[in-house]
């Protein structure tokens, strides 16, 4: 039996770098000798955001050969018979890879805790299985060492937000480090394609190609300043439900002197909670790219060297780098919801 677990162990973990493996190069193709590897275009495949399905409101469809056609300044899509266009003037809100990646993170997310809710409900009191022990286990300990500990006893009202909060960008955090499961659909029947299992690759593989990215989410300012935002919104919400009115002026601690009284108030009641919310933005944003970055250039060594006497170095150091970012990934919603949890608590009273 512990003969098997090994041998079970051994092929998980080969297939975990293999996937890994595949990922780096998935965008491109074997670089021949006279056809240099571009990291770059490895890195923004992989890091950069792009649009999948158009959505424009006001604007006008201009189609290839149309007089103002520029496929350089806009975000070109194709129609149902195969012609390019782009949209000229409205507003755009283009639904992206990053978008699509949340949405596959928001329903994993119901796909574990509803039927977890579920079991749980029947017998609060009864364990049901490891299952929902290990989901308790995690809500249990963020209602007690991360709420329950910054609000004291006001922390009831921020359960489900705090809650919510973290476990978006813990999913979001891990999604970004599991290969991408519609890029490998699609290599794997370009391959059947190739070996003529099949006659061309469906179309609808593509589309799921483009949908199930696997980019992190978090590693995007869009998303990482709109989780701040809402954090910043609910911290000034809070102070104006706890203190009233009366906390546009205590936003000034006692005892600062006259003239120096409307820089303070500008600094405490604006910039301070400004700030504090850049700092969530920023220090997510930061660490969830900055471990890709490094897993990408260690195994971008390998086909801009094309030695391989250089593969068990760079496999070996992204392995390390792959294991930290799953640390990273857990440490990183817990710090969000704890930094959170805190500047709400500091603004439920005056100090």
């Amino acid at each position: 039996m512990e003969k098997n677990n090994k041998y079970r162990h051994f092929f998980t973990f080969s297939l975990i770098f293999f996937l890994t493996f595949t990922q780096v190069n998935a965008s491109g193709h074997e670089p021949s000798d006279s056809e240099a590897f571009d990291f770059s275009e490895v890195m923004s495949h992989h890091l950069g955001d792009a649009p999948i399905f158009p959505l424009n409101f006001g604007g006008k469809k201009v189609f290839e050969g149309q007089e103002g056609f520029n496929a350089e300044e806009h975000d070109v899509f194709r129609s149902e018979e195969g012609k390019a266009y782009h949209f000229v003037g409205g507003f755009d809100m283009h639904i992206t890879k990053r978008v699509t990646m949340m949405w596959i993170a928001s329903f994993f997310l119901f796909l574990v805790f509803i039927p977890a809710a579920q079991m749980i409900s029947r017998d609060p009191r009864k364990v049901a299985n490891k299952f929902t022990s290990g989901v308790e286990a995690f809500v249990s300990y963020l209602k007690e060492n991360v709420v329950d500990a910054s609000l004291d006893h006001h922390g009831h009202s921020y359960y489900h937000y705090i809650f919510s909060l973290f476990f978006f960008i813990l999913f979001c955090n891990l999604f970004g480090l599991i290969p991408s499961v519609g890029e490998l659909s699609v290599a794997f029947s370009d391959a059947l394609v190739s070996i003529g299992v099949l006659g061309h690759t469906p179309h609808f593989l593509h589309t799921f190609g483009e949908v199930w990215s696997g980019i992190t989410p978090t590693g995007d300012i869009g998303v990482t300043l709109a989780l701040a935002s809402l954090t910043l919104l609910i911290i000034y919400v809070t102070a104006f439900a706890y203190q009233g009115i009366s906390f546009v002026g205590h936003a000034v601690p006692k005892g600062v002197p006259l003239l120096l009284w409307p820089l303070m108030w500008i600094l405490e009641f604006i910039v301070t909670h400004i700030a504090r919310s850049f700092a969530l933005t920023m220090r997510l944003l930061a660490n969830m790219t900055a471990g890709h970055v490094m897993i990408l250039a260690l195994l971008g060594f390998i086909f801009m060297s094309q030695n391989l006497f250089i593969a068990p170095i760079s496999v070996l150091s992204s392995v390390m780098i792959y294991f930290l970012e799953l640390l990273v990934a857990f440490l990183q919603a817990f710090i969000f919801s704890l930094l959170t949890t805190v500047f709400i608590g500091t603004v439920m009273h005056r100090h």
